[in-house]
């Protein structure tokens, strides 16, 4: 129980006292002999007027309940767009012979995307300056042009030709990700008659053609098409089609720009197919046939193929295969037989691999240790390929060929040798140079990088107290050249703030790691590091607190919450509010055992994790139970529901974000949007008994108690065309939370998806006032 009831402001006289009453309807469910009543499932009918109507009622309440944070909202959403320099452009990427950005204008919700021409040997970006319009500007794609008349928009995969005359762009209009998918002719900005409609994120661009991926009824991407350019959408091609549910299909080229690479995958398996984009109708070749539990990715490196898998090795190793000269060629496929392979970066059990990109003569290596992402550099003797030119012309509407299209060969390549396998340094005698700034928990990551032969790679480096910041490294040496640091405006000094990791036990002995962020004339103290001092200027070893804190979790899908730098944070922090994260098992902070061990049978772990990081900084004098609130949106929001349950009495208020908190319920029902998919993360209740006993004694819905007039003030948050976690899953909560006594709020977008309002100015006021809720519930309200 609380100690004391949490400091909050008073909602307006005339708002309502009562919420609007949810009616109870009686709905059977009946599995492995176990009766459930739900007295809510009714809620899940989007076509019925009455439900929706009950949605927008309730969203109305919930409304007038929060308009006495009116004013603190109206500030927290000032703040962010005074500390926002709203007309700004990124760092230009050079792709062939172009530099490309995107760039906003203050006023204007969406991005403008634009290139500038290069230098044929120019490696430095071209000095652009916000709001002033370059010299030879070409404007590619105005996303609020196309937002025009939409109450929701979203720009999905774009990618531009080899030969830079063509755009491949995908937009959704209403949240539920399905994209309409078209091209444009960037020599006169008109777009093309070709329209594809209903495809899922990501296409790749080949000579001619396009590929794209379509999804089931079930919003699996489970099909694979090819597009002729210049042709109807009706004649479009299956190149394949992926029968078992588990699994879900992507598309995408390779930066040498040689192969489409089609990718399936389900949770633990993956099976990866190559088309030669010199023969794009040619049937895909599979790299290594799917065996149950083994994942890759495929990197083209030349004369050899780089696959980064987990057979034998937990936390991934690299090996290299040699590359056929001819794709198509009988048994060409058989060079990719494991045997074949010599390891590059062998398995490290306290290094977890995450990925590797193949430039001319470089490898440049994602990992990560001791819980934060991390990129290292190595010289490597693979063969320059220059990339795959695009050497048709701009399509024009005629028949569909039944052949292959005559193209100019690709350039000529070093000779590749099929056996034995190439000679290479061996791994021993590669030279990692990790990148690093030094900074306490910072997070370095690859950025866009799409040329083969580019002398420098991008990455970006940030921390909870750095904004992001982005370099330039040059491969041969190793030098960070600096490009752009996130403009904070409004006198922001990153000295004012301090970070540092903390570590809980859980009830199984586990350490639990926390990373925590605060004003330092706000408030004082540090908890030491496990094995060493604390790693902020203040070397003390007791808080001088207690202080208001949110503690922010998530714990699923091998998801790891990095060191992320945000604005908006800035006026909690400012407010006096300490920032934590818990990175929880179910993540992937601390390896593939970190998510292991969070998953499935073991995934109560995430929540008792979680629960006993709020306890260690209770007891560690950083907080107290009636100024802690926590926080944690779709999977994470399930983490907020289950220690609503669990430790309502550790929290002074409850934010859950699309939360997935009826788990159970969706994943008995195979029809639903991606509950198959699911099955490798959770169980599958339907078929396993145990599985439905494990989950049903978790789900947050169906746990909630008889009496939870103790349970601390909750805001769910959701949108009524989120696709992945359907708005019925709070509603149903919610609607339970109340009949049992809880304080429970339901805030629903109707116009919105999974990831809330679009528009950045949209967005910006949906934070800030999500943030003047936990403010007024944590007593730092002003």
């Amino acid at each position: 129980m609380h100690d004391a009831p949490p400091v909050t402001t008073t909602p307006d006289d005339d708002a309502p006292a009562a919420p609007p009453l949810t009616p109870r309807r009686p709905t059977p469910r009946t599995h492995h002999g176990d009766v459930v009543i739900d007295d809510y499932e009714w809620l899940r009918d989007a076509d019925d007027p009455a439900v929706v109507a009950h949605l927008q009622e309730q969203d109305a309440w919930t409304r007038a309940r929060l308009a006495h944070l009116e004013p603190l909202h109206e500030r927290l959403f000032a703040e962010i767009k005074d500390r926002t320099l709203e007309t700004d452009l990124s760092v230009p990427v050079r792709l062939g012979g172009h530099w490309y950005y995107a760039r906003t204008v203050e006023g204007q919700q969406y991005a403008i995307h634009a290139r500038v021409p290069a230098a044929a040997d120019g490696w430095e970006p071209p000095a652009l300056s916000p709001g002033v319009e370059p010299a030879g500007e070409r404007v590619l794609l105005d996303e609020n042009a196309l937002a025009e008349g939409h109450e929701f928009f979203a720009l999905g995969g774009t990618e531009v030709s080899g030969d830079g005359r063509l755009l491949a762009y995908q937009v959704d209009t209403q949240g539920d990700e399905r994209y309409v998918l078209r091209f444009r002719d960037l020599a006169t900005g008109s777009d093309l008659p070709d329209v594809v409609e209903e495809t899922s994120p990501g296409v790749a661009l080949t000579p001619g053609y396009v590929f794209y991926t379509t999804v089931d009824d079930a919003w699996r991407p489970h099909r694979v098409w090819r597009h002729r350019l210049g042709s109807p959408s009706a004649d479009d091609v299956l190149v394949l089609e992926e029968p078992d549910e588990r699994f879900w299909v992507g598309v995408g080229l390779t930066r040498s720009q040689r192969f489409a690479q089609v990718e399936l995958a389900s949770k633990v398996t993956t099976e990866v197919r190559l088309i030669a984009a010199e023969a794009p109708t040619a049937e895909p070749v599979v790299v290594w046939p799917r065996r149950e539990g083994v994942e890759y990715t495929v990197e083209d490196a030349g004369a050899e193929l780089l696959v980064l898998h987990n057979s034998g090795a937990e936390n991934f190793e690299l090996v290299a295969l040699p590359l056929p000269d001819d794709l198509q060629a009988p048994g060409a496929s058989a060079a990719f037989a494991p045997e074949r392979a010599s390891v590059v970066v062998p398995h490290d059990p306290a290094v977890r691999l995450d990925g590797v990109d193949a430039f001319a003569r470089h490898l440049v290596l994602s990992y990560r240790r001791d819980a934060t992402p991390r990129v290292a550099i190595a010289a490597y003797p693979s063969p320059v390929v220059e990339p795959l030119p695009v050497v048709e012309p701009l399509p024009v509407v005629e028949p569909v060929e039944t052949t292959p299209p005559v193209v100019d060969p690709p350039p000529v390549v070093e000779p590749v040798e099929t056996t034995p396998p190439p000679t290479r340094t061996p791994p021993a005698l590669l030279t990692w140079r990790e990148i690093t700034t030094g900074e306490t928990l910072e997070a370095v990551q690859l950025d866009a990088s799409p040329m083969l032969d580019q002398p420098m790679v991008r990455v970006v480096v940030e921390s909870f107290t750095t904004p992001r910041t982005v370099y330039d490294v040059v491969l041969a040496t190793g030098e960070l050249i600096l490009r752009k640091r996130q403009p904070v405006l409004g006198g922001y000094t990153p000295s004012d703030y301090a970070q540092t990791r903390a570590w809980a036990t859980a009830p199984d002995g586990t350490q639990i790691p926390i990373s925590l962020v605060w004003r330092r004339d706000r408030f004082v103290g540090s908890v030491p590091v496990r094995g060493s001092e604390p790693t902020n200027r203040h070397r003390t070893h007791e808080p001088t607190g207690p202080a208001p804190l949110l503690l922010y979790g998530y714990g699923a899908y091998e998801y790891s919450l990095d060191p992320w730098f945000s604005v908006p944070r800035l006026s909690l922090l400012d407010r006096g509010v300490v920032f934590a994260v818990a990175h929880v098992r179910g993540g992937g902070e601390l390896g593939r055992r970190w998510y292991d061990d969070g998953k499935l049978l073991a995934k109560r772990n995430t929540f008792t994790d979680f629960v006993a990081v709020a306890q260690h900084l209770v007891d560690t004098g950083w907080t107290t139970p009636q100024r802690l609130a926590a926080e944690g949106g779709s999977a994470g929001g399930l983490l907020m529901g289950a220690v609503a349950n669990l430790a309502p009495h550790l929290f002074a208020g409850i934010h859950a974000a699309v939360p997935f908190v009826d788990p159970l319920t969706s994943i008995l029902d195979p029809s639903l949007p991606l509950t198959v998919t699911e099955w490798e993360e959770w169980g599958n209740p339907l078929d396993d008994p145990d599985v439905y006993a494990y989950m049903k004694g978790y789900t947050p819905y169906e746990n909630v108690p008889a009496d939870a007039s103790a349970y601390p003030p909750i805001l769910a948050t959701t949108s009524l065309h989120d696709t992945r976690v359907l708005y019925v899953e709070p509603a149903k909560w919610v609607a339970r939370l109340r009949a049992a006594g809880a304080p429970a709020l339901l805030r629903i977008e109707m116009s919105a998806g999974h990831g809330g309002v679009s528009g950045r100015y949209s967005r910006w006021r949906q934070i800030a006032e999500e943030n003047a809720w936990l403010l007024d519930v944590l007593g730092a309200a002003d």
